[in-house]
């Protein structure tokens, strides 16, 4: 490739993604959703071989995540989550103004209210010594235990009322005028029911959860709430369909909660049914005067020339369900070329450019093994100085054939394969593979860097 033809490239690799995520889900080149349903132990059989998942079998299987069952995070499936919340972050913070920053503890003081299924932080020890206590009645037994749950500390559920804490301290960042948001990304603990180990005496009993939530939470005058409400709610669509090969899958729908209030609920379409990846709520200002009881004038912020109590917008999102959509969203069977036996099927992920964990690997073909070697280190350096992540596969001591590399890769969503050759010690010239064309180019290696680079921007800037 000489001259113009890294850009050239660059722009025609992008084009060919986004003609690929722009259409319809169940579009031409695009698998039916009968054919995913088929398909979803195959990916996750992929997911856990490739360290995109982790665990037992059992917790990978099809019926285990109908059941409600969630997967934990792998190597590769760290990168994929970390890579999702900082594109989150970037669109709920970075590039936007009067959105700050903050962060919470992951327990906090509080009596235990009717129906409060928080888990709690208490000491065995002293459970043990109440229990073990035998002058104590029944009485007195059952009310040391309800006063130990009221002063210990309970885990947070959501980072809704971490972000309603600093809401009034952040008043000043603004000269308390509204709007404005508080925005944090972090672990939140919830029950779930044990349907193996319930003994026939208790009727239910749970066992603690995570999730990685990624929340905002705006602060607007009553009267354009519902402005800002049907606002968030196109931006956040949106934003699940960029990274999407079928935007069309993500979804939203109306919902209401005991209290009356009002929201809305992004859905991803699954193989085994739809479930919420986002939910936003219209929490009026009830959240807000019950943080600060007796105290009006402190949460008051100014909208034009009046001073009022805000509503509290919640946008909350589940960036472990994410993973687990686009996963699902990116997988593909297709014709293997490469494969002598043509019914082979070429399984790959083809996650956003911008989510992809790793972005090239680099190998080594024919040639002398240590130079090469020293090439690609060399090379490797040089991507991670500009921010490109890369594979060194030319550690591997195994060999393996060039249609076993390539399916590994794919199989690793990783975008580039580039190929260090004893042609690259003679001229410069390196293989360029591509994970969503197959196909192969020549390019000098001085290049490679300048056309990752630019490639990146554009499928960022997308």
């Amino acid at each position: 490739m000489r001259g113009g033809g890294a850009a050239r490239a660059c722009r025609g690799a992008c084009r060919r993604w986004l003609s690929g995520c722009a259409g319809p889900a169940d579009g031409p080149g695009q698998p039916a959703a009968s054919e995913r349903a088929v398909d979803c132990q195959a990916l996750l059989d992929l997911c856990r071989r490739r360290h995109f998942l982790s665990g037992a079998p059992q917790q990978l299987s099809a019926a285990a995540l109908l059941g409600g069952g969630r997967p934990r995070c792998g190597p590769l499936g760290v990168e994929l989550r970390k890579n999702l919340a900082s594109q989150w972050w970037d669109s709920m913070v970075v590039f936007r103004e009067q959105v700050f920053a903050v962060d919470a503890l992951h327990h906090e003081a509080g009596p235990s209210q009717p129906g409060d299924s928080a888990f709690r932080l208490v000491s065995p020890e002293c459970i043990r010594e109440i229990l073990q206590d035998k002058e104590l009645s029944k009485e007195q037994l059952v009310a040391f235990l309800e006063n130990l749950l009221k002063t210990s500390g309970k885990l947070r559920e959501t980072l809704l009322h971490g972000a309603l804490e600093h809401y009034a301290n952040c008043l000043d960042l603004v000269n308390r005028r509204l709007p404005y948001g508080l925005a944090q990304i972090g672990v939140c603990f919830h029950p779930v029911l044990d349907t193996k180990q319930i003994p026939n005496s208790i009727k239910s009993t749970h066992r603690i959860a995570e999730k990685t939530e990624a929340s905002l939470v705006w602060f607007t005058p009553p009267k354009t709430a519902n402005q800002w409400l049907d606002f968030w709610l196109r931006h956040r669509l949106l934003w699940w369909r960029k990274f999407a090969m079928s935007p069309s899958d993500f979804s939203s729908a109306d919902c209401q909660d005991e209290a009356g209030r009002k929201g809305n609920k992004l859905y991803y379409s699954f193989p085994w049914g739809k479930e919420p990846v986002e939910t936003l709520w219209n929490l009026g200002d009830g959240e807000l005067l019950q943080t600060y009881p007796g105290n009006v004038s402190a949460i008051q912020g100014r909208d034009g020339r009046k001073n009022v109590v805000p509503c509290v917008l919640s946008v909350s999102g589940d960036l472990d369900l994410g993973v687990l959509a686009y996963l699902c969203d990116s997988f593909q069977l297709t014709e293997n070329s490469f494969a002598r036996k043509k019914s082979l099927q070429r399984k790959v992920l083809k996650l956003h450019p911008c989510l992809a964990p790793v972005k090239v690997a680099l190998d080594v073909g024919k040639g002398p093994t240590v130079e090469l070697r020293q090439v690609c280190q060399g090379l490797l350096n040089e991507l991670l100085e500009n921010g490109v992540s890369v594979w060194p596969g030319y550690l591997e001591t195994m060999h393996s054939s060039l249609e076993q590399l390539f399916s590994k890769y794919d199989e690793m969503s990783i975008l580039f394969t580039v190929l260090i050759t004893e042609t690259t010690l003679e001229n410069g010239l390196i293989q360029l593979r591509s994970r969503d064309t197959t196909m192969k180019e020549t390019m000098h290696i001085s290049q490679l860097k300048d056309f990752l680079v630019k490639y990146l921007r554009a499928a960022k800037n997308v």
